[in-house]
């Protein structure tokens, strides 16, 4: 089984509530010995290590392919002379960039080991983050109904339907009677793609393309739309932003404006990487690269890098108040 760091920390419970944590800065003495050792054979290894996977994953060969003739000729030239791993990797990230034009392609170094996600997660592991998310309330915040009838639903991820899927729909559920309805992402990190799509099948009467940027367009690249019972798709939608929210929480947005079924409210979001599948080269470094190629009925261009524009902007710690005084003069003027 193959999986991205982020997957792998969401179940491992660690990028629930906040950004993913820095590396801890103490070092074991093998990570030490690790360092010390790096060398221009340890350079080799891992380039040879970079262009096979590239040849093998990378979802545009020809690319791939320029992108490896291109390693090997700054290699013999000499300008690979990285005095330690993360400076190698970043090199390495840097030239592959440069080569593709692909920003997704990165190499990752750390000076403790890395997991090995060659395995299908422990059943041990899952239960942890099951019980984590019980105990956050599958970190739904806050779920209620605010003064003119406005929805309000704020959530700092979109956690994995397995576990999450019956809170989704209960705090749906609580919003149906709403004549609007506010989602505050201001402090949402991201999450699984299987959530955004499931909350925003209640924002729809009929099955609308999903864009995921991780995937090619396959069954699940549709909301679940229409939901039994709902009464949500056609009331006003705002979505509340800042410049941490990331992932997960910008496609939710990005799809939710180009869709033009919500008006994003606050600041501009993070512009995180939608990093590709990762591979572990070994306990140190790793590398990500994107398997398929993304179809984006928008354009070229998504939030990597640049973030969701909001329709309004105004600083996140306003964005709550002005997303009720549009709510509440758009309810008026019907």
């Amino acid at each position: 089984m193959r999986a991205t760091p982020a997957a792998f920390l969401l179940l491992s419970g660690l990028a629930l509530r906040q950004p993913l944590p820095c590396p801890a800065v103490s070092r074991t003495a093998a990570s030490s010995a690790h360092e010390a050792a790096f060398d221009s054979a340890e350079r080799g290894r891992v380039l040879q290590a970079v262009i096979e996977n590239l040849r093998h994953h990378y979802f545009d060969h020809q690319v791939a392919q320029k992108t490896a003739e291109t390693l090997r000729a700054s290699e013999k030239s000499g300008v690979d002379n990285a005095a330690d791993g993360d400076a190698y990797a970043h090199w390495l990230t840097q030239q592959m960039r440069d080569a593709s034009h692909d920003m997704h392609l990165e190499v990752v170094y750390s000076a403790d080991p890395l997991p090995d996600l060659s395995q299908a997660p422990s059943s041990g592991s899952r239960e942890r983050y099951r019980r984590l998310l019980e105990q956050q309330d599958c970190t739904f915040e806050k779920v209620e109904i605010l003064p003119s009838n406005i929805g309000y639903f704020k959530l700092n991820s979109f956690p994995d339907p397995e576990f999450c899927a019956a809170k989704a729909r209960t705090a749906m559920a609580k919003l149906n009677l709403a004549d609007a309805v506010i989602f505050d992402l201001r402090d949402n990190r991201g999450g699984m793609p299987g959530m955004t799509a499931l909350i925003a099948a209640y924002l729809f009467d009929y099955p609308e393309y999903w864009y995921d940027p991780r995937e090619p367009v396959n069954e699940k690249s549709w909301t679940g739309s229409p939901v039994e019972g709902n009464k949500l798709a056609e009331k006003p939608v705002y979505a509340l932003t800042s410049h941490t929210t990331i992932s997960g929480a910008e496609q939710f947005a990005y799809n939710l404006k180009m869709l033009k079924r919500a008006t994003i409210v606050g600041e501009t979001t993070g512009g995180a990487a939608h990093a590709g599948v990762f591979h572990r080269i070994d306990d140190h470094f790793g590398i990500a690269i994107p398997e398929v190629r993304p179809v984006n009925p928008y354009g070229k261009n998504d939030w990597e890098g640049v973030g969701v524009e909001p329709d309004v902007k105004t600083p996140a710690a306003d964005a709550l108040k002005t997303a009720q005084a549009l709510a509440e003069r758009r309810l008026e003027s019907k």
